[in-house]
C-alpha cells in the first residue's frame, strides 16, 4: 500500500507546478484583464469610462522608458559596431524596406476593400460624431515641422546616433560602453517590474473603450471591422509570413515569442506601450543590439503597416458609402498620396484622421464629413492597427539583421 501511494504522489506536484507557471505568467493576467475589461465596460458603462486613467498611467510609465532604452541601445550598438559605414547602410536598407512593405500594405488594403465592399451599407443607421477638429486643417495637410518636432522617438534617435558616433571615435570608448551597459542593465530591470502594471492598463483601456462607445456601435459598421481585421491577418501571415519564411524564420515562432507584447497592445491600443520590451525580445531572438536600436525606433515613425492598411481601406470605404466610383488610376493616386501623407501619422495626436482628411481633400470626390461615420468605431480598429504596426517593425528588424549577418542564432 505504501509503495502504491508513493508512485502516484508526483502527479499533484506536477499539477501545482503547471498552475504556478500559469498564475505567474504576465500573459495570463493581461488576457484576463482584457476579458474583464470588456465585460465591465459592457455591463457597467458609466463606471467603466472612469477607468481610462489606468491605461493612461501605464502608457505614461512605459513611455518613460522609451527614451533611455532607445538612447542606450543605439549608442551601445554604434559604439561597438566598428565601421560607421555600416550604420549608414543599415539606415538606407531600413528606409528602402519600409517603403516597399508599406506600399504593399496600401495596395492590399485597397484590393480587399474593393472585393469585400464594406461601404455598401445603409448609412442612415450609422452613428455620426463630430469630425470638425480633423477636417478643419485638412486643406493645409500634414505639418511636417510639427511632425518632427513633436516626435520624441525621432528626436532621441537622432541624438543617440550623434552620441554613438562620438563614442565610437573616442579613445575612451571601452570605458564609456562599460558604464552604459551597467545603466542599461538597471533600466531593463526596472522595466521588468513596470510591466506588471500591464494588466491594470489593459483593463482600463478596454473597459473605458467599451463603456464609452458600447459594443452595440460595432453592429452598423461590423462589415468594415471584419474587413479591416481580415486584411490585417492576410498581411501578417501572407506578406510578413512569406518574408520571414524567405529568411528562414517562422512567423508563428515570432508571434509566440512576443505574445506578452501582443496582449499589451491589444489592451491599451498603443504599440508604443510594447516598444521597450519588444526591443529586448528581438535581442533575445538573436538580432544584434545595433540593428534593433536603429530599425525599431525608425520603424515606429516610418513603418506603420497597420495604419497604412487602415487608411487605404477607409478611403475606399467612404467612396463606397457615398457611391463615389474611383477609377483604377484614381486608386493608384490614393496609394501615391498615402505613401507620402501616412508618414505623418505618428507622433501627433489624432494625426491619423488628419492624414485621412488631407487625402480626401486631395482626391476632391469624397465628402470630408464621411469621417464622422468612422469616429465611433475607430477605437475598436486601433488595436488591429497597433498590433500590425508592432509585428511589422519586429519583422523588419529580423530581416535587416539577417541581411547584415547580425542575427546571432
Amino acid at each position: 500500500m505504501i509503495s502504491h501511494f508513493s508512485k502516484v504522489q508526483p502527479a499533484p506536484v506536477l499539477e501545482k507546478s503547471l498552475t504556478y507557471r500559469i498564475l505567474t505568467h504576465l500573459s495570463f493576467w493581461v488576457l484576463l484583464s482584457v476579458i474583464a475589461g470588456i465585460l465591465f465596460g459592457n455591463y457597467f458603462p458609466r463606471q467603466a469610462v472612469q477607468t481610462e486613467f489606468l491605461a493612461r498611467i501605464f502608457i505614461y510609465v512605459i513611455k518613460l522608458f522609451i527614451g533611455p532604452i532607445i538612447f542606450l541601445t543605439i549608442v551601445l550598438g554604434i559604439s561597438g559596431m566598428g565601421s560607421l559605414g555600416k550604420v549608414g547602410r543599415i539606415g538606407i536598407k531600413s528606409i528602402l524596406y519600409f517603403e516597399i512593405v508599406t506600399s504593399i500594405a496600401l495596395v492590399i488594403g485597397i484590393v480587399v476593400a474593393d472585393i469585400l465592399q464594406p461601404g455598401k451599407i445603409n448609412r442612415q443607421g450609422l452613428d455620426i460624431q463630430n469630425a470638425g477638429k480633423y477636417t478643419a486643417g485638412a486643406n493645409r495637410g500634414i505639418n511636417w515641422s510639427e511632425f518632427f518636432m513633436s516626435n520624441f522617438t525621432l528626436q532621441v534617435l537622432a541624438l543617440a546616433i550623434v552620441v554613438g558616433i562620438i563614442v565610437n571615435l573616442s579613445s575612451r570608448r571601452d570605458r564609456i560602453s562599460l558604464l552604459l551597459k551597467s545603466i542599461s542593465k538597471w533600466v531593463f530591470l526596472l522595466l521588468r517590474f513596470a510591466m506588471w502594471l500591464a494588466p491594470l492598463g489593459a483593463f482600463g483601456g478596454m473597459a473605458s473603450t467599451v463603456g464609452k462607445f458600447g459594443l452595440q456601435t460595432l453592429l452598423p459598421l461590423g462589415k468594415l471591422l471584419i474587413a479591416v481585421y481580415c486584411t490585417m491577418i492576410i498581411f501578417i501571415f501572407g506578406v510578413l509570413g512569406l518574408i520571414l519564411r524567405y529568411y528562414k524564420f517562422s512567423i508563428w515562432n515570432f508571434l509566440k515569442r512576443i505574445r506578452n507584447e501582443f496582449l499589451i497592445v491589444l489592451g491599451t491600443s498603443s504599440s508604443e506601450a510594447a516598444l521597450p520590451s519588444l526591443m529586448k525580445k528581438l535581442e533575445a531572438m538573436g538580432c544584434s543590439k545595433s540593428v534593433v536600436g536603429l530599425v525599431v525606433p525608425t520603424g515606429y515613425s516610418f513603418n506603420m503597416d497597420g495604419t497604412s492598411i487602415y487608411l487605404s481601406m477607409s478611403v475606399i470605404f467612404l467612396a463606397q458609402l457615398y457611391n463615389v466610383p474611383l477609377s483604377f488610376v484614381e486608386e493608384l493616386g490614393v496609394i501615391g498620396i498615402l505613401m507620402l501623407t501616412s508618414k505623418g501619422a505618428a507622433g501627433v495626436t489624432g494625426s491619423g484622421f488628419v492624414v485621412l482628411a488631407s487625402t480626401l481633400t486631395a482626391i476632391h470626390k469624397i465628402p470630408l464629413e464621411g469621417l464622422a461615420f468612422l469616429l465611433g468605431v475607430d477605437k475598436f480598429m486601433s488595436e488591429a492597427r497597433a498590433i500590425t504596426n508592432m509585428i511589422g517593425n519586429g519583422v523588419a528588424t529580423i530581416v535587416i539583421a539577417k541581411t547584415e549577418k547580425e542575427f546571432l542564432q
